[in-house]
This record gives structure tokens, sequence and C-alpha cells, in this order.
């Protein structure tokens, strides 16, 4: 996600968007966005990983609907019904594997990553359901923050760029040229 909002900055200010724009855009119902991502941030790290237990799955997959709900309710922003789409994607391959997001070994391998204790996002399965839509690509490894990832985040971070370059060049937020001063000059 990192890199896409670095592309959608990056894009926004070369097609000579403005930062500033960023704060005119008004999620609705962005609380739930929010609290949504920081269950999952609590939950994929210890020492709750090592404590949720049978609950993770649960807990994870009501983390992502409420995330996606929020983007469905802003499908009107440029950008967010990709979004979307994506976040639909990846809540479907966590639902239909009992609520993990599976993994290649091939993947987590590129990124020299292993498995490791507690509940996690993304767990390596033997029999995986919907597997186009998994974890099964990878970053390369010499990237920072290099990782697994699906179908469904390369789409979320591609809306998530797009609407990032959208709201950066928002013409309605152009206050445009001035007008004309007004002619001096009276006829005779």
């Amino acid at each position: 996600m990192l890199y896409a909002v670095l592309l959608g900055v990056a894009v926004g200010l070369l097609s000579r968007g403005r930062l500033e724009r960023l704060a005119e855009v008004r999620l609705r119902w962005a609380p739930v966005a929010l609290l949504g991502l920081a269950i999952q941030v609590a939950l994929f790290a210890d020492p709750l990983a090592s404590m949720v237990g049978a609950w993770g799955p649960p807990i994870y997959v009501a983390s992502t609907a409420a995330v996606l709900v929020a983007v469905l309710v802003n499908l009107r922003l440029t950008g967010l019904p990709v979004v979307a789409l994506g976040a639909a994607s990846n809540l479907a391959a966590i639902v239909a594997n009992g609520g993990v997001m599976p993994d290649s070994a091939e993947a987590l391998a590129a990124v020299g990553a292993r498995p490791g204790p507690g509940f996690s996002n993304s767990q390596e399965l033997d029999a995986v359901a919907l597997a186009p839509l998994t974890d099964i690509f990878a970053l390369p490894g010499w990237l920072p923050f290099a990782n697994v990832f699906s179908v469904g985040d390369v789409l979320i971070g591609l809306g998530v760029a797009i609407a990032l370059v959208a709201a950066m060049r928002d013409p309605r937020l152009d206050p445009g040229p001035a007008p004309p001063a007004a002619s001096t000059i009276r006829g005779a």
C-alpha cells in the first residue's frame, strides 16, 4: 500500500495536482474504516497475535468487512470502485479459506519470509479455495517492506493511486484564472 500511495502522490504532483487538495476529500464512515484497519494492525502484531487463538479468523473477517463497507459508501469518489473490487476480492478469499488469506510457499520464499507464531493475515494452507485471489505474488526481496500480495491488493493499490491523483487534480477545487480586469477605457 505504501508504494501505491507514493505512486499516486508522485503522479498527482507530476500532473500538476496539489497536495493540499487531499485535505478537501470527505470520506464518509472514515472512523469505521480506520477502526477496521486499526484492529487488523493490532490483530497481526504481538502480543495480540499470540493470544487471539480461534477468535483471530472471525475478527479478521469482521474488520475486513468493516473496511469494505466504508469503501462502498464512498463509491462516488474516483478510484474507490477499484478499491472496492479489490477489497471484495480479498474478503471473498479470506471467507472462503476459513478467515485467513492463504499465501503460496513460492511467494513467501521470494520475499524471504516464514510464517511466524500466532495469528497472521496470511497463512500457508494445504487446500486453498479461490487460489487465484490469494497471496500468490511477491514484491522483489530487494525492495523495502517486500511482502506477498494478491490480485485484490493490486486492485486496492491501483484504486488508491487513482483516488489520490484524482483528488489532487480535482478541477472543482481549482479557482481557475483570475477574471479579466474591467476595462477603464470609456467611449468618447
